[in-house]
Parts: structure tokens; C-alpha cells; sequence
């Protein structure tokens, strides 16, 4: 473990090109002006490089992922070092031939520290990633960087409260959520509000129930036809889960908050869930919904 001080994060909430290179470029351009505003750990949204293309299945898409080490390791390791911050690199990664992962490889001064694998992989509407992602096989895990131990999730994985304990229980003093999630056109009316409010809740609650920050990064902007406008919202909360600062639903920002431990003791010690966990009474957890009490 590094000394334990208090350190700032970033959220670089941005609109995708169609083409590559170019959010590549914009992303490093973006963790540049973070460490100017004083981030030490950067984040990016999830599969930062591309559009969101799990909009539909098509076999010619598999072309857009890359390797580790790969374009964007080393263009964001340079920028990593040159500013001396961590970056949460959130990548469509080629395993293997026919092998895919949704997966955040996370670099320290421009040093692989560490990589998580996506590892609950949704199916829905316009959101088809089991098409191209196998589940992820690393298991949760928290990473020591310059700044402090973070702990990364991806997306979907943001709505599992066994996610967010996993990894809080390895250390992490900051979860971080690199996302793409938005609105169906067709929904946003009736939908819209209360959706992105249980985004938002259900985050928040991991915060609370762990005693942690917790700090989630979207994109925004319409991709697709009729595609999917996302919203944004990137944002960080604290240990009781206050939200400390957060962006727009639509504009490009840069998000910037103050990881303060001392919280992190102050609200453990008041709400001590973790001391008062009956992990003896919750073998039921390994078993499937339709289970039921079978052993």
C-alpha cells in the first residue's frame, strides 16, 4: 500500500468520433488539462476509442478492438508519464483470435499496473454485448497507484452490490465506473428521469454500504440510428454518498473531486457495516435465484 493521503480524481466525460485515432488523441488532450486542474488519477468511459457499437451484431466490429499493449496503451502510457497521473483506460480488447473482452487497464506514470476484465456482460435492446464480450476471468480487484488504491468496475457490473463489496473488501478506497449507458429515444419521455435516477441511486448506495468513494464516468452525445443519446452525468460520491461534484447531461467536461480519507474513517466508524457483516450466514449467495433453499 502507498502512504495513505488525500488525493484528486478526474472524470473526462466526452462525445466519441467514428473514428479511433481520433478519441484517442481527444482522451489524451483531456487527461493533460485533468492533471492541470490537479487529478492524479484520471478515468475514461468505458470502450473510450469507439462509438458504442454493441448497438447491433455485426461480425465486422470485432475489427475495432485492440491488444494490450496495444494503440492505446501506449499513446496514453506517454501521456501517463509525461504528467505523472494514473489513467483508467477503458478498452474493446483482443485476447486472443476470436477472443474479446470489455476490459480497463489501468496505468501508473505510464506503468501497467493493473487490468480488470468486464465481468457481468448484459443482452438487451441496442445494449448486445454478449455478442462480442466473453465474461471477464480476473475476479475483482483493487490496484495500488501513486495516488492511492482504486478499485475499477465497468458498466453493467455498477448495478451489483457483490461487485462494489468484492472490491471495497481488497482495499479500494475510490470504485470507479467507467460507463456508456443513455437513453432509447423511444423511452426518454416517460422513462428517462427515473432511469437515470436509479443509475445514479444505485451508485450512490455502493458508496454508502462500503464506506467508499465512488466515481463514475459516461459519455455523452447521440450514436446511432435511432441509436442511443447518452447521459452523461459522470460523477463522484463520497463515503455516506453525497455527491461532491458532477457533470452535465450533454456537454463535455472534465470532472474533478478531492478523495479525502478521513472521511472514509469518520463514516466507517459511525456506520460500521463492515464490522457488523454476518459472512457466516451468507453461503445462500452461491446459489442461483431458483434455487431456493436447496443446498
Amino acid at each position: 500500500m502507498p502512504e495513505s493521503k488525500n488525493f484528486r480524481v478526474g472524470l473526462v466525460q466526452m462525445a466519441m468520433s467514428a473514428v479511433p485515432q481520433e478519441n484517442v488523441d481527444k482522451a489524451a488532450a483531456r487527461i493533460e488539462e485533468a492533471a492541470r486542474l490537479g487529478a492524479q488519477v484520471v478515468c475514461l468511459p468505458e470502450m473510450y476509442r469507439t462509438h458504442y457499437f454493441c448497438q447491433r451484431e455485426d461480425t465486422a466490429l470485432f475489427d475495432l478492438a485492440e491488444t494490450v499493449p496495444g494503440p492505446s496503451t501506449e499513446r496514453l502510457s506517454a501521456v501517463a508519464r509525461k504528467v505523472g497521473v494514473a489513467v483508467v483506460v477503458p478498452i474493446f480488447e483482443k485476447r486472443a483470435p476470436g477472443l474479446y473482452h470489455n476490459s480497463a487497464v489501468i496505468l501508473d506514470g505510464g506503468e501497467k499496473v493493473g487490468m480488470y476484465r468486464k465481468m457481468h456482460i448484459p443482452d438487451d435492446p441496442a445494449f448486445y454485448e454478449k455478442y462480442y464480450f466473453a465474461p471477464g476471468d480476473l475476479g475483482f480487484k483493487a490496484f495500488d497507484t501513486r495516488a492511492g488504491r482504486i478499485g475499477t468496475l465497468i458498466c453493467w457490473d455498477q448495478w451489483y452490490p457483490e461487485a462494489a463489496r468484492l472490491t471495497a473488501l481488497q482495499g479500494a478506497q475510490v470504485l470507479f465506473y467507467p460507463t456508456a449507458i443513455g437513453w432509447h429515444p423511444h423511452e426518454k419521455a416517460q422513462y428517462g428521469a427515473a432511469q437515470r435516477d436509479a443509475w445514479k441511486t444505485i451508485q450512490r448506495s455502493h458508496a454508502i454500504a462500503n464506506g467508499v468513494f465512488v466515481a463514475a464516468c459516461n459519455r455523452v452525445g447521440h450514436e446511432g440510428t435511432p441509436g442511443l443519446e447518452f447521459w452523461g452525468t459522470s460523477f463522484i460520491a463520497d463515503p455516506f454518498g453525497v455527491v461532491i461534484a458532477e457533470a452535465s447531461t450533454d456537454q463535455e467536461e472534465i470532472v474533478i473531486g478531492e478523495i479525502d480519507l478521513s472521511r472514509i474513517e469518520e463514516v466507517r466508524r459511525n456506520w460500521p457495516f463492515l464490522r457488523d457483516r454476518r459472512i457466516d450466514a451468507y453461503g445462500g449467495l452461491n446459489r442461483r435465484y431458483l434455487d431456493g433453499g436447496e443446498t
